[in-house]
């Protein structure tokens, strides 16, 4: 069960210190070469690392899911975490090792190759998910850097409760991989992230390091 929703401003949010905060950065980075794409520096700093210290004042415990450089990401602070499936299953199989270590009620995930995620993105996607007593927030925005194209579901920037776990490895081993998909089996909330002043290229990830460059000049232009 899905619904859309706009957090309204002073909605009651849950506490940010009971949400565990992961990083995604687990993937193939296919699109980019075979790279690590969390390796990749943005304006200097490695993706991930970017995207950890952007997710760090909106959380509690932080995490990292990858599935190598192990060693190299251990240097970023956060505790890393493999894939528990082997094939590389998709961004689930990291949302699965976040549920089994998260020791909070609740886990927001981000990609790493998304840098310019809202900075409000915790306490909106828990504000509309405390109002419609959901078990799932799903951000949905614009996916490139305007937003012409009107705005689409972003399942992967995801707040949920950590007792989906059984439920989620249950999907997997059933041979499931969509996020949405999955989260239809659930009571599902999609907070839009469209009121004046939401950057239109926050949910612009970079795919290829051209992107990735595009993205730097955005920022650039924007400060």
């Amino acid at each position: 069960m899905s619904r859309t929703a706009a957090a309204p401003p002073g909605m009651r949010a849950i506490p940010s210190d009971t949400i565990t905060g992961l990083v995604l950065a687990g993937g193939r980075g296919s699109r980019m070469g075979g790279v690590d794409k969390g390796l990749q520096p943005f304006n200097g700093t490695p993706l991930a690392l970017h995207a950890l210290r952007r997710l760090a004042p909106q959380v509690g415990p932080l995490l990292l899911s990858a599935n190598r450089n192990i060693d190299e990401y251990r240097t970023f602070g956060a505790p890393v975490w493999e894939d528990d499936l082997t094939g590389h299953a998709g961004p689930l199989a990291g949302f699965l090792s976040g549920l089994r270590q998260a020791r909070t009620p609740w886990l927001l995930t981000v990609p790493c190759d998304t840098p310019l995620f809202p900075a409000d993105l915790a306490a909106r996607l828990s504000a509309a998910l405390v109002a419609d007593d959901a078990d799932i927030a799903m951000a949905q925005g614009a996916s490139g850097a305007d937003a012409a194209g009107g705005l689409s579901a972003q399942p992967v920037f995801c707040l949920l409760r950590a007792s989906l776990a059984d439920d989620l490895s249950r999907y997997l081993q059933e041979g499931g991989r969509r996020v949405g998909q999955w989260a239809q089996r659930h009571r599902t909330v999609q907070v839009r992230f469209d009121r004046p002043g939401d950057a239109p290229e926050a949910f612009f990830n970079a795919n290829t390091l051209a992107e990735l460059h595009a993205l730097e000049t955005l920022e650039a232009a924007d400060d």
